[in-house]
């Protein structure tokens, strides 16, 4: 009689993993599948992962499928392409698009970060760090007209400094290995890259770029023009989860955000995530919301003047979804 009874109890877990599952598959159905692009994976976009991990974007019936595109110019071809629906990148990139005349272009329509995210590191250790003590030096930059070498070019303008070495020939995904071999001073580089290199002996972070340089729509989130206007309401959807994630993230501290975000960085310890979300808090990395003003995006097309990759300003209006 217990035999049969553990049988009758076995079949009917057994019923109800199969109905969980057959539920879960008819929930998914409603929902809507972004495929997102993001320049690369760093708890710069904090917010971001808040959004996906806290379930912000399945209570606004979307599933993220996220692929790392590294470099700001194969995110938005990846756009192009329509490999993916939305590119995470700097809104540089959809400023070249646009003046390359294409027709169905690229426009940013929600914020994420309003600064540089990056960290200097030295391969000595300096107290008292301040940007004269890069002079007559070699940085590892990244990629020339991207997003991080224009603000680290804007940090050194504010500083009135000069005679840095700025070595623009390494990739922006090879930038940790090549200071591991043996190039550069210094070297410039987002988390959680910077903390390991510091972890593994190879330099020590000494500042953060974004305090030097102005606020800008540094990260956003950007598609072709023709995806905003067919998916008016799942944007909005889209821009709803993200704001959530803001909020969330401004309101709540390092620690508790390390354990929620956590299953994005396995490779990384809780403590150095902590660490890592704590430096980006007190460097005020993070819009209040979506919102991308017209001054921040004037500020982004000035440094790329002055930098000479920009002959003239493009309309914010034309480039810029605030709705």
């Amino acid at each position: 009689m217990k035999k049969i009874t553990y049988i009758l109890i076995g079949v009917i877990i057994l019923f109800s993993i199969i109905i969980g599952i057959l539920n879960k598959n008819e929930n998914n159905n409603n929902y809507d599948t972004i495929k997102v692009a993001e320049v690369t994976h760093s708890a710069f976009y904090t917010p971001f992962y808040v959004a996906i991990e806290k379930g912000y974007f399945q209570n606004n019936n979307i599933n993220i499928d996220l692929i790392l595109t590294s470099g700001a110019n194969n995110v938005v071809a990846a756009v192009l392409s329509n490999d993916v629906n939305i590119g995470l990148c700097g809104p540089e990139a959809t400023i070249y698009v646009y003046n390359e005349g294409e027709k169905d272009y690229v426009k940013t329509f929600a914020g994420l970060t309003k600064r540089d995210g990056q960290f200097i590191i030295s391969r000595n250790k300096i107290d008292n760090f301040t940007l004269n003590d890069l002079k007559n030096k070699e940085v590892l930059a990244g990629r020339a007209g991207g997003m991080p070498i224009i603000n680290f070019e804007n940090a050194l303008k504010n500083e009135n400094i000069k005679d840095v070495n700025i070595n623009s020939s390494v990739d922006f995904a090879n930038l940790t290995s090549a200071f591991i071999s043996g190039m550069g001073d210094f070297v410039n580089l987002f988390e959680p890259n910077a903390t390991k290199l510091e972890s593994l002996g190879y330099g020590y972070v000494v500042a953060s770029v974004g305090a030097y340089s102005g606020e800008v729509p540094y990260t956003a989130f950007n598609a072709r023009t023709s995806y905003i206007e067919n998916n008016k309401e799942l944007i909005n959807r889209f821009k709803n989860a993200i704001n959530e994630g803001l909020k969330y993230t401004l309101s709540t501290d390092s620690k508790t955000l390390a354990k929620d975000i956590l299953k994005q960085f396995p490779d990384t310890s809780l403590n150095d995530l902590e660490k890592i979300i704590d430096r980006y808090k007190n460097a005020d990395s993070w819009l209040p919301n979506t919102l991308i003003t017209e001054k921040m995006f004037n500020n982004l097309e000035d440094m790329m003047i002055d930098a000479k990759l920009l002959d003239k300003y493009v309309s914010f209006n034309d480039l810029i979804i605030n709705e």
